[in-house]
């Protein structure tokens, strides 16, 4: 590498037609290389290449003009990665390196990876006992442990609380059902590789179940168990819902993306005219959870739009629904002073929605609520209210969540924070640690008056050493009371 460098080698940029190139890629073995090039000449664009000396290869760029202005760099780590992220690949190997003009630039970037090393929720969650995942049970299916599963409980219940105060009536809905509900909704069509199905997909003539991938399909029975009027509308319903996804296992990490997770959805079910309002609730909901945890200065919005262009017919619906369901929630959003970026490609297969984004340690970003407008499925459902002059009317539809995934949340309060949770969500609050036996009835006594007042706390009673038993609280991020009586 420093030969490379010192040769000041130019980098140059040269394209060719996606079938010239797929050629080339096939005689040179390169397999995947190829396969990309044939998904890319949907496009209708020439594809890159960059030539350093005898080294050519494909890329999409940009690059610097030469090898010389890399000064500092270093190898980072070599892991393995199967293509596409399935499991049902070939494994590959994956080299990740950096590079910067200076060295102290280097150091600097060296010190943040150690930093994001300490932080990351994969391994400290572990090391605090806050999760767990073990082999024979699968992965992507985490097993939260006590103190983590105090965390989310805490969240959850607040969560609840709080929609019920925001007049959301909650429901409680089965983890799965027939086909049939799918094929509805459109979830058959759209997203079968993404469910966990029991049953033969293909056997028309037997009985078919999924684990359910979202809530919405089961939440809109509630709307439809008898006749609605404007009366009723809009109804907010909410779930504490149990998500099933079958996910590629190159996608899964820690609790950031998992198969299996638990989500704070809710549906509401409004008249044209209460849709800019519920909207705006929606997000000063989410803006109000997203900031109490301290995560919402962070965030970074995202409009995802549909693409029209779209090959693999993701979406349902004609130009003129998509359109007019874009423009209204850009209308929205531009009217609340929201400031985001557009997504394209992005949207759900019925609907434009709202991604509020958050980054992990390592600067990956993540989606952590969405707001979406639904123009769809109540046709799909045959949803109707009868209005004020007595007409049949179909009811707009926002999907939406409070506080997002609460294994993800989870798992980016953790980095956060670094394990050191704020007071109220710690899962234990305050360790007393009595110097001799003899102080334990006094303890008892203010453990007594702190579990009367909510608070959670432990003993340490062990026959260690008090040094011992401190320095381990603290590694737990705890707070100690070193307690003599008195």
């Amino acid at each position: 590498m420093k030969k490379i460098v010192k040769e000041g080698l130019p980098l140059e940029c040269y394209v060719m037609q996606p079938d010239e190139a797929v050629r080339a890629l096939e005689e040179q073995g390169e397999i995947y290389k190829a396969e990309l090039c044939r998904e890319h000449a949907q496009k209708g664009e020439p594809i890159s290449f960059y030539k350093q000396g005898e080294f050519s290869d494909l890329c999409a760029g940009p690059h610097l003009l030469s090898t010389s202005p890399v000064k500092a760099f270093k190898l980072l780590s070599c892991t393995g990665a199967y293509w596409r992220g399935s499991e049902k690949n070939k494994m590959l190997t994956r080299v990740y390196a950096t590079a910067f003009p200076k060295a102290s630039q280097l150091e600097e970037r060296l010190k943040a990876l150690e930093d994001a090393k300490m932080r990351d929720h994969n391994k400290l969650g572990r090391e605090l006992e806050l999760f767990t995942t073990v082999d024979y049970i699968g992965q992507g299916l985490p097993i939260i442990l006590p103190k983590g599963a105090r965390v989310i409980q805490l969240l959850q219940r607040w969560v609840e609380d709080v929609e019920q105060k925001h007049g959301y009536l909650l429901t409680k809905t089965p983890f799965m059902a027939k086909r049939e509900l799918y094929k509805i909704s459109g979830h058959w069509d759209h997203y079968l590789d993404g469910m966990f199905i029991l049953g033969d997909p293909n056997d028309e003539t037997k009985e078919c179940f999924a684990l359910r991938p979202m809530t919405c399909p089961f939440q809109y029975q509630v709307f439809l168990n008898r006749q609605r009027s404007y009366r009723d509308l809009p109804m907010r319903l909410g779930e504490t819902s149990t998500l099933f996804r079958n996910e590629d296992s190159g996608e899964m990490h820690g609790l950031i993306r998992v198969r299996q997770f638990t989500i704070s959805e809710g549906h509401l079910v409004l008249r044209p005219e209460q849709l800019e309002e519920e909207f705006k609730d929606c997000l000063e909901l989410a803006k109000y959870f997203l900031g109490t945890v301290g995560l919402l200065d962070e965030c970074t919005f995202r409009f995802s739009q549909w693409d029209p262009a779209n090959p693999k017919n993701k979406y349902e619906g004609t130009a003129e629904q998509w359109d007019h369901a874009q423009s209204v929630m850009k209308k929205i959003l531009d009217h609340l002073g929201v400031e985001y970026e557009v997504g394209i490609d992005e949207a759900a297969f019925y609907g434009p929605k709202l991604d509020i984004q958050y980054k992990n340690v390592y600067g990956k970003e993540d989606t952590i609520v969405t707001i979406q407008i639904d123009m769809l499925l109540a046709e799909k459902f045959g949803m109707e209210y009868i209005d004020v002059d007595g007409t049949r009317k179909r009811p707009y539809i926002i999907h939406r969540t409070s506080l997002g995934c609460y294994e993800r949340t989870l798992a980016l309060l953790i980095e956060k924070y670094a394990g050191a949770f704020p007071l109220w969500l710690a899962p234990e609050q305050i360790r007393f640690i009595p110097i001799a036996d003899r102080h334990l009835p006094y303890v008892n006594e203010i453990a007594a008056r702190l579990e009367a007042a909510g608070i959670r706390y432990t003993i340490d009673e062990r026959a260690e050493k008090m040094g011992y038993k401190i320095r381990q609280a603290q590694l737990e991020k705890n707070t100690v009371y070193d307690y003599s009586g008195g």
